[in-house]
């Protein structure tokens, strides 16, 4: 069995999730996760950058439009963080479009609006055929605010 992928930074992301989670438990916008997720990225001396830029070429011209990921940890993990009902195939997706224009190799999506904090690893070179996610089964849902 091989090592997974920057096991190591994974769980530190992922620890600094489940703090923000316990803290704030779920119900918030997404942005207020983010935000709390950010100091303890400074907390914690991770380094990271937040709202990063994801240019897309095509046939050598750079589009108007770009992704922005939520951010970009250690250089080499994109971090995508949601605040819904549960994750779908849709979040997926994203993941791997955002995972391809930024190059890099892994990417995590986490939910905070859920009583636990679910995530997911997704490999750009392993990630899931679009055409393989049922949205049918799993429809993307957003969290109501009390």
């Amino acid at each position: 069995m091989s090592e997974l992928l920057y096991k190591e930074e994974t769980f530190k992301i992922i620890g600094l999730s489940m703090e923000v989670h316990r803290e704030l438990g779920k119900g918030h916008d997404e942005i207020i996760y983010k935000d709390a997720l950010e100091v303890e990225c400074q907390r914690s001396n991770l380094p990271y950058t937040r709202e990063t830029i994801h240019e897309i070429e095509y046939k050598g011209v750079v589009l108007p439009h770009f992704y922005h990921s939520d951010f970009i940890m250690f250089d080499k993990i994109l971090f995508e963080g949601k605040a819904c009902e549960r994750l779908c195939g849709a979040h997926i997706k994203q993941v791997v479009n955002y995972l391809a224009a930024s190059r890099l190799k892994l990417g995590l999506l986490v939910n905070f609006g859920e009583d636990s904090l679910p995530w997911k690893r997704v490999i750009r070179s392993e990630a899931i055929p679009i055409e393989e996610i049922d949205l049918r089964n799993n429809p993307c849902q957003s969290v109501k605010s009390a």
